[in-house]
């Protein structure tokens, strides 16, 4: 494959100090989006969890998670073999995509992993993403904390798509399951305004 490097700073950057404030809440994000994950799982039966959208053409609410975990996984996976965090070599066709049961025990290891990582958030870490369709990849620099808030933000919008297949199966989720924190703050203020405006 071919590879393009767009740093100039190697691997060894210096660790990144990180507001423990700001950790723990990327943490809890993190926490927060895996366990709406857990909450889908949970409200599908076995036949709805890998049936195929129709409105998603080829989606189903196991692949659609199975991707999501993937993200989260390649974070601990590169950080604990201290090698580049690499998104886009997945397995697919796993057990995740159709055993509910695999995938709850997936979600509960991820979130104890994630756990894991608070001393190391501010670290320094390098990503591999592919640009192209004919394999080009570039190594990125990066820091734990970032690529933590980066799959937490990818994977709501995996999650308002396992929302929407839900519906398709006849199951309603929360209302805030799969919205992305600005889209929720913003539907707050308009409700606030609204209620200024009317006296409420």
């Amino acid at each position: 494959m071919k590879g393009i490097d767009l740093n100039t700073a190697s691997a060894e950057t210096p660790r990144k100090d990180v507001p423990t404030c700001d950790a723990e809440h990327v943490l809890d994000a993190a926490a927060g989006l895996l366990g709406q994950c857990g909450r889908i799982v949970e409200a599908m039966d076995d036949e709805s969890y890998c049936c195929t959208s129709t409105v998603l053409a080829g989606g189903t609410i196991g692949k659609h998670l199975r991707h999501t975990l993937d993200h989260f996984g390649a974070i601990l996976t590169g950080t604990q073999r201290d090698e580049a965090i690499d998104y886009d070599h997945r397995a697919r066709g796993v057990a995740v995509e159709t055993d509910r049961s695999a995938a709850i025990e997936q979600i509960d290891g991820l979130r104890s992993g994630l756990t894991g990582l608070q001393n190391d958030l501010g670290g320094p870490v390098r990503i591999r993403v592919m640009l192209s369709g004919d394999g080009t990849e570039a190594e990125l620099d990066s820091t734990v904390v970032r690529e933590v808030a980066f799959a937490t933000h990818h994977g709501i919008h995996h999650v308002a798509m396992m929302k929407a297949i839900a519906g398709e199966m006849g199951v309603s989720l929360d209302g805030d399951i799969g919205k992305a924190p600005s889209t929720i703050q913003h539907e707050r203020g308009a409700n606030t305004a609204t209620q200024t405006q009317t006296g409420a």
